[in-house]
């Protein structure tokens, strides 16, 4: 009896009550659980819930008076008598969910299947073969994607932009590879018999046409911006009028255009401009009316109401955006050799990499390098007429000795090759072999034909209804123009008033 009463002196002393507390009911339990197992069915009958229950709390508990014993024995923690906060033990749910179906894994029931598809933006230096290791492919799924279709011109030339989507169930395994070269066109790659099918993607856009009106006050590309006209739809309309007018010069403050031109979308999505519809430009005083026509050969144009056609033999500029750094000039000094020497052409000064257009429709002659020129094009066009393009930086793809280019196309860039003291273009306009200013002689050469007599009908009937939609916008914007002009005239003079 004795040891006993030591044995709770020495307990009570060393121990809190609330250890002593959860020892009794860790005690409680173990016996309850020794009662329930001598009641056990044989082996391999599953317990109870209530009786699982009690087993895990009782596992918790044990672990939650260990974890504070453990901490008792750690050197500098102080642990004193007082009761410490309730504890609420886990209780497990071991019944089966009555939503869940019989034998499936209810996680992953939940969860969709999941189609493996890896998308990449092509990126300035990406190449394929770069691209099918990023996503995990072989070289040998790519030859595979390669030699399965003939025209495989389409992988070769990869833009930035290009959108690629790679789809790929199992690791380097390519099942479909879309190649998404515009909102509007791409093209698909399917495994077939271990091979791929081609088959092109083409989505069928919602045209609308818009109407654009401006005022020239700083140059027609500010007006045009201002008018909410896209650069690339600008530089088309330049290219309509530059037959008879020249943008860098000719326009002035005050100067106005209307443009009726195509937008295209998809569902609310903008996608890209069409075509050019009409497109007027009034300068100084002077009217200018451009509508689109095709004639019933296919071939489609820019015709004035009267049926002549708005391109000319040669455009006035071989650039959209420059500036006349030295014109046609026989008694012209040399700005690097200092001497007395005849400048035989203009000299356009634009930024590096400027692109530079065939003045007219010809068969390039040269397209290296030539001395002081630099990098030289030669063109040689119809009649007795040939261009030279020098100084140039590269040259566009397929510009080379022979080729055929029309007139408004790409045949270079900028540059500052050869005998040049800055990146610009020396354009020569020669006529039987002798020089002439480029910047006069077009007032010298024959317009082009007008359409034939025979098409004249066909033309009015089609562009009749172009000419009067063209014609409603214009009085509608000219109202609006005006009734704003008005407003702000009353408002000017109520203030003054005041």
């Amino acid at each position: 009896m004795e040891s006993i009463t030591t044995a709770k002196y020495i307990i009570g002393k060393y121990y809190p009550r609330s250890h002593l507390l959860a020892a009794s009911a860790l005690s409680l339990l173990l016996i309850s659980i020794l009662f329930l197992g001598a009641e056990q069915p044989a082996h391999g009958t599953l317990m109870s819930a209530s009786e699982q229950n009690a087993l895990i709390d009782l596992e918790s508990a044990t672990a939650i008076t260990g974890g504070i014993a453990a901490r008792r024995d750690e050197p500098g923690v102080a642990v004193g008598t007082e009761a410490l906060p309730p504890v609420s033990l886990p209780r497990i749910n071991t019944e089966p969910d009555a939503t869940d179906d019989a034998g499936e894994d209810t996680a992953t029931s939940a969860q969709p299947a999941r189609t493996e598809w890896m998308d990449i933006v092509v990126q300035p230096g990406d190449t394929l073969s770069a691209l099918f290791t990023r996503v995990g492919l072989s070289a040998t799924e790519l030859q595979r994607i390669l030699d399965s279709n003939e025209d495989d011109t389409i992988l070769d030339r990869l833009h930035p932009g290009y959108e690629l989507s790679f789809h790929i169930p199992q690791p380097g395994q390519l099942q479909q590879l879309s190649v998404q070269i515009s909102p509007l066109n791409g093209y698909v790659f399917t495994r077939q018999d271990g091979g791929y099918e081609l088959d092109p993607i083409e989505n069928e856009p919602e045209v609308t046409e818009v109407f654009r009106h401006g005022q020239i006050h700083d140059s027609l590309f500010m007006a045009s911006q201002q008018a909410g006209i896209p650069v690339n739809v600008t530089m088309e309309m330049a290219d309509i009028f530059g037959g008879v007018l020249d943008f860098i010069l000719d326009p002035r403050r005050g100067d106005q255009f209307s443009i009726l031109y195509e937008e295209k979308y998809l569902g609310d999505e903008k996608v890209g401009n069409g075509d050019i519809i009409a497109a007027r430009f009034i300068n100084r005083g002077r009217e200018y009316i451009a509508l689109r026509y095709q004639k019933e050969n296919g071939e489609t144009g820019y015709f004035n109401p009267e049926g002549a056609s708005m391109r000319k033999t040669f455009l006035r500029n071989p650039m959209d955006v420059f500036r006349i750094s030295s014109n046609f000039n026989p008694n012209r000094r040399h700005p690097i050799l200092n001497t007395i020497r005849a400048h035989k052409g203009t000299d356009y000064a634009a930024p590096r990499g400027t692109p530079i257009r065939a003045t007219a429709d010809g068969t390039v002659t040269w397209a290296a390098r030539n001395g002081s020129f630099g990098k030289l094009v030669v063109i040689k066009h119809d009649g007795s007429f040939e261009t030279k393009y020098a100084h140039l930086n590269d040259y566009a793809d397929g510009v080379r000795k022979g080729a055929r280019v029309q007139q408004g196309q790409v045949i270079g860039y900028v540059g500052s090759t050869g005998s040049a003291t800055g990146p610009h273009l020396h354009y020569e306009f020669l006529v039987d072999g002798v020089h002439r200013n480029p910047r006069t002689i077009l007032d010298e050469l024959p317009q082009s034909v007008a359409l034939e007599d025979s098409e004249l009908p066909r033309f009015r009937q089609q562009t009749r209804n172009i000419l009067e939609r063209f014609q409603e916008q214009h009085q509608e914007q000219k109202l609006l123009l005006s009734y704003q002009l008005d407003g702000q005239g009353s408002e000017e003079l109520s203030s003054s008033h005041d």
